[in-house]
């Protein structure tokens, strides 16, 4: 990781190596925070957050749903979020929120223990390698919707993600697959997945999976394309017949699948992918003004 200057902390610029917390601090011993992945952008206006608001008003729900009372408006995270990109003088970089339970009591329940904001940015290059991905489905299934708050970005449940990756890497693939509970597909680690079969673009529904933003936005893109667009379950069997398979995520933005285990994908780049990949990555870049509203721009 490269370090940045200052990182953004309970309201206050402190210089990247005085970013600490205390080592009984609550969410590190329970995974009691939420947060979020944001990407910045290079454009000719300038540096541009995409769908900022979106991220924010998540970060305020996933808070919530363990019970923080945050400090801070989302409108003020919003300005600390351009504050941070702003004051590291970054172009392009990848931005991290993190609220979480600080040092107090600790034991499960949280009282007692303050409400923390932080606001990191560093710059990143692309995710995954940046190319077609080698994917595997992995014996750890993503976790049951009744076991946690499945639309809420919180940092426990990551366990289950890293645990996923892990498994995939070490068998020598790009990324993991995870199953749901009933043994539909449901997403890769950090990412949403999608199969291609002529112009339909088919997406495990919600439920189990996170309802992320990228996802969401590549949902409106490829309808406004012209392709028919299913969120309903979507089987493995299905993915191994499927013409494309693509991820989407903030990290990975959209990415192709090569091949799933054993499984080559009939186009391992395919049109509707790199469709849909072409006219997303100009939405970000600021040259599309129909999707200006999904950017904030670094002023």
């Amino acid at each position: 990781m490269k370090i940045t200057e200052k990182i953004w902390f309970n309201g206050a610029f402190v210089p990247w190596a005085d970013a600490k917390v205390h080592v009984l601090t609550h969410t590190l011993h329970y995974g009691s925070g939420a947060f979020e992945g944001i990407r910045v952008y290079k454009t000719d206006k300038g540096p541009a957050i995409f769908q900022l608001e979106k991220h924010m008003a998540r970060l305020v729900y996933s808070s919530e749903s363990v019970g923080m009372k945050l400090p801070f408006t989302k409108e003020e995270l919003m300005r600390a979020a351009i504050a941070t990109v702003k004051i590291n003088r970054l172009e392009s970089c990848y931005l991290r929120p993190l609220t979480f339970y600080g040092y107090g009591e600790l034991r499960v329940s949280p009282e007692g223990c303050p409400v923390e904001v932080i606001m990191a940015a560093w710059p990143w290059g692309a995710y995954l390698a940046g190319e077609a991905a080698r994917i595997s489905v992995v014996k750890t299934i993503r976790i049951h919707p009744q076991t946690t708050v499945a639309d809420a970005k919180l940092t426990g449940p990551y366990v289950n993600s890293m645990l996923a990756a892990r498994e995939a890497l070490g068998r020598g693939f790009t990324e993991g697959l995870q199953l749901d509970y009933e043994g539909n597909i449901a997403e890769g680690p950090g990412e949403n997945f999608f199969i291609v079969n002529g112009a339909t673009v088919s997406t495990p529904k919600l439920g189990s999976i996170l309802p992320g933003i990228t996802r969401s936005s590549v949902i409106t893109l490829a309808r406004d394309l012209g392709y028919t667009v299913e969120e309903r379950p979507v089987t493995l069997k299905e993915a191994w017949a499927a013409d494309e398979c693509f991820f989407t995520g903030t990290a990975a933005e959209v990415t192709p699948i090569a091949s799933i285990d054993e499984h080559k994908m009939k186009s391992p780049v395919g049109k509707v992918t790199t469709h849909i990949r072409e006219e997303f990555l100009k939405i970000v870049q600021g040259k599309n003004p129909k999707y200006k509203e999904w950017l904030t721009f670094v002023g």
